[in-house]
């Protein structure tokens, strides 16, 4: 199994979702966080006074597939949530050891 972590922008979050769906990922995790990188953020004006905005709002993505499914997921994100602009994100891939579905005790493919 594979853990899939990706950051994206927030506005892409809903495609990025129906993406995923059609493919056939079951479920994920959202979060809503705030980083930098390249974009290293901005400057806003709020009542006449400039202030730097140093960590740009994020939606980060986890998603536990099967090794199978990796690739194809990873490249689903990549190809919708891209926008050819500064901050579209990252995506990581980790290996999974064990997943356990608590209701049922379902363990690791099965508990997905």
């Amino acid at each position: 199994m594979k853990l899939i972590i990706a950051t994206i922008k927030p506005f892409k979050l809903e495609e990025v979702r129906e993406a995923l769906t059609t493919i056939g990922v079951r479920g994920m995790m959202v979060s809503e966080i705030k980083g930098f990188g390249s974009q290293s953020g901005h400057t806003e004006i709020y009542r006449g006074a400039e202030y730097a905005v140093n960590f740009v709002p994020k939606v980060k993505l986890e998603i536990v597939v099967p090794d199978s499914m990796a690739e194809q997921v990873v490249s689903t994100i990549a190809s919708t949530a891209k926008t050819d602009k500064i901050g579209d994100g990252k995506i990581f891939t980790l290996d999974v050891e064990s997943a356990l579905r608590v209701r049922t005790g379902e363990l690791n493919d099965d508990a997905l």
